[in-house]
């Protein structure tokens, strides 16, 4: 009875994850409320550092002294790319005025409510570099040469010419 017990509370405990996940962590790019934003530079020091991962969730409204990641507006340089920056000044509807922690001047752009990606609700240190490293193509090469190496060695042996011999005399 108790290891029943004990699986029904373990299949509860992954459907309870399973769900957390679902309605808080899941990208957007799969219909959910996160986007993952690797932290590049300085510009957000002290609050965020190189290397670091910010979980971003799409919202409601936007306020002065929120931390944001948007995209740059289309039509400018460096259009679609995304910035997690503070939001020091500006609306929705005019555009908002932006600018790194560490920055001394606003970023160029005035991104409206259309350009939000998020808000930064959390951060993973360190955990950005990996992302990054992995996003490398020669390291993509590297890993998946090696799973296709590992499939391969993987394989369980096809039967040996002994074994095949034993198999026709038995069946002949």
């Amino acid at each position: 009875m108790s290891r029943r017990v004990g699986k029904a509370a373990s299949l509860a405990f992954v459907a309870a994850v399973i769900v957390l996940w679902a309605f808080t962590l899941r990208p957007q790019a799969l219909g959910g409320p996160a986007v993952f934003v690797a932290v590049r530079g300085s510009s957000m020091l002290p609050t965020y550092e190189h290397g670091d991962l910010v979980v971003v969730q799409s919202a409601a409204a936007y306020k002065v002294g929120d931390v944001v990641a948007y995209r740059v507006p289309a039509g400018q340089i460096g259009a679609g790319k995304i910035v997690i920056h503070r939001i020091v000044d500006g609306d929705a509807t005019h555009g908002f005025t932006l600018q790194g922690d560490h920055n001394t001047a606003p970023d160029p752009w005035h991104p409206r409510r259309a350009d939000m990606v998020g808000i930064a609700t959390f951060r993973l240190s360190s955990a950005g570099r990996l992302i990054s490293l992995v996003q490398q193509p020669v390291i993509l090469a590297g890993l998946a040469s090696a799973i296709v190496v590992t499939v391969f060695l993987a394989r369980p042996a096809g039967p040996t010419t002994r074994t095949r011999r034993v198999r026709r005399r038995l069946a002949g």
